[in-house]
């Protein structure tokens, strides 16, 4: 049985290991004053910050349509015997409804609700390409991701909570305090919504390095398999360096995978967040 693999750009896997594993990555949109620009083709988280820095109104992000979707699973169903796609979390998007629709008129589109966002999808998108490598027909696929959801951890720390005040997703008022107390939130993903964890203070560097110690603190929890870093813009190579240290001086995983938050996390969470996301045994 030939599978597709397929996701929406909230996955955030780098480019190169989609063309390897030919994992078709689907862009939402982002939307700045009045315009959609596609995620990752026109345009760049960079443009995303420059423009507010510039004091321009923070931008939206759209889903995935049902006419983008039709197009392309119509093209894959041609090629293959079946399509497993990825979105993100349906509480924060209209991607898996939309996705969806077109799952059920096209039929052998198995659309999976990753509950979960970032590289938490990516994590399910492997074990799905994987799993299909490995001669696994789609239902098996379909089954196997869906019953590891809850295994997935994903988790980051921000170092404003200006970008998520500006999308609606905390009031100013908390925003503000944070600011003045230099919080730094950890933001948990809990049921497939994004939950307020633990709270840091002081420079986002310093932040980062007790967030990655505390998160590996059970090592007995943790599938040693593989794990994601993931940030956006504003860390130097050299303090990321530091981060992927950090993390294999407390835990020995078999692979790590550094990525880049593309636009539509990014647009939501601002410069310099970064989190680290693996699965809980």
């Amino acid at each position: 049985m030939r599978v597709k693999i397929t996701a929406d750009s909230t996955c955030d896997l780098p480019r190169e290991l989609a063309e390897k594993y030919n994992v078709e990555i689907f862009p939402l949109s982002v939307i700045i004053d009045g315009r959609a620009y596609k995620d990752a083709l026109e345009i760049t988280p960079q443009d995303i910050f420059d423009h507010v820095a510039r004091g321009g109104k923070l931008g939206s992000t759209a889903a995935v349509n049902v006419a983008d979707y039709l197009e392309r699973f119509t093209e894959f169903r041609r090629e293959y015997d079946a399509i497993i796609h990825f979105t993100i979390s349906a509480s924060m998007s209209a991607c898996f409804q939309n996705a969806t629709i077109v799952g059920e008129e096209l039929g052998n589109v198995f659309v999976v609700d990753s509950l979960n966002l970032s590289a938490g999808i990516s994590l399910l998108v492997l074990t799905a390409v994987e799993m299909a490598a490995a001669g696994h027909d789609a239902q098996e696929i379909f089954d196997a991701v869906c019953a590891l959801r809850d295994k997935v951890d994903t988790s980051f720390v921000i170092d404003t909570l200006d970008y998520l005040r500006a999308g609606g997703r905390c009031s100013p008022l908390v925003a503000l305090g944070a600011n003045l107390l230099s919080l730094k939130p950890c933001i948990e993903l809990k049921d497939g919504k994004m939950d307020v964890g633990k709270k840091y203070r002081g420079v986002i560097e310093k932040v980062v390095l007790k967030y990655l110690s505390d998160r590996l603190a059970r090592p007995e929890n943790i599938d040693p398999r593989r794990a994601f870093i993931v940030s956006s813009e504003g860390f130097t190579e050299e303090f990321l360096d530091e981060a992927e240290a950090e993390v294999r001086r407390h835990f020995g995983f078999g692979e790590i995978i550094r990525a880049k938050a593309g636009c539509t996390i990014s647009n939501h969470c601002g410069p310099k967040t970064l989190g680290i996301i693996m699965f809980r045994k």
